[in-house]
């Protein structure tokens, strides 16, 4: 199993590059959100998680995400992780999430764990600007998620924009490469469908190997 990590700013286009990466391939492909993976704070009122940071790295559960990372890299299933954003709860189910030839993490603190980091067979950053990612997490949270503009700008002003600064901005760093423009970069997405073609082709041919030395004619 090749695993892609994906990481960037809130609105910076991380979902959009790997459902576009996801369409590309010819190979199963798996995406999974690291909001699946916020620490289960469905013990506290309601008025306590509407004020939690949900945009530190600390608010991931990393040793659950490398625990199902395990489990598919031995061939394992796994359950479906999900969050409720209108209730800030984890919003779990029994559905399974059989082992794909590609799996593709994406998430604002995707590097922020060096034993998740280390899975990573690559490893984007999306280096889009600031302003235009708040513009689309408006649209998003408006839309989809049921905020109202006053509490976007709340939130922004006082975890996002500095968690921003603080960590997300320097993943970059951690990188295989970045890519501009977000998520629907046209070269950027056949670039990493070539490479990950590539990539499943070696490992199929390198299996085959394996077992026909194991088991010879």
């Amino acid at each position: 199993m090749i695993i892609v990590g994906i990481c960037g700013a809130s609105g910076s286009g991380k979902s959009t590059l790997a459902k576009r990466i996801q369409d590309s391939l010819s190979c199963s492909c798996t995406i999974i959100g690291q909001d699946c993976y916020y620490h289960d704070f469905s013990n506290l009122p309601f008025e306590e998680r509407v004020h939690l940071n949900y945009d530190e790295p600390s608010i991931f559960d990393y040793d659950e995400i490398l625990k199902d990372l395990d489990e598919l890299s031995s061939g394992k299933p796994i359950t479906k992780k999900g969050y409720d954003y209108a209730n800030h709860m984890r919003a779990d189910t029994n559905d399974l999430i059989y082992p794909p030839d590609v799996l593709i993490l994406e998430g604002i603190h995707m590097f922020h764990d060096p034993r998740i980091l280390d899975r990573m067979s690559l490893k984007v950053y999306m280096h889009v600007d600031i302003d235009i990612c708040l513009l689309r997490r408006v649209r998003r949270d408006m839309k989809s998620r049921g905020r109202t503009i006053d509490s976007i700008t709340d939130q922004y002003l006082a975890t996002v924009k500095p968690m921003y600064e603080r960590y997300i901005q320097n993943y970059i760093k951690l990188a295989d490469f970045a890519i501009m423009r977000g998520g629907k970069n046209p070269q950027a997405i056949d670039c990493i469908s070539a490479y990950l073609t590539t990539k499943v082709l070696a490992e199929a041919f390198e299996k085959k190997q394996t077992n026909a030395s194991e088991f010879p004619v």
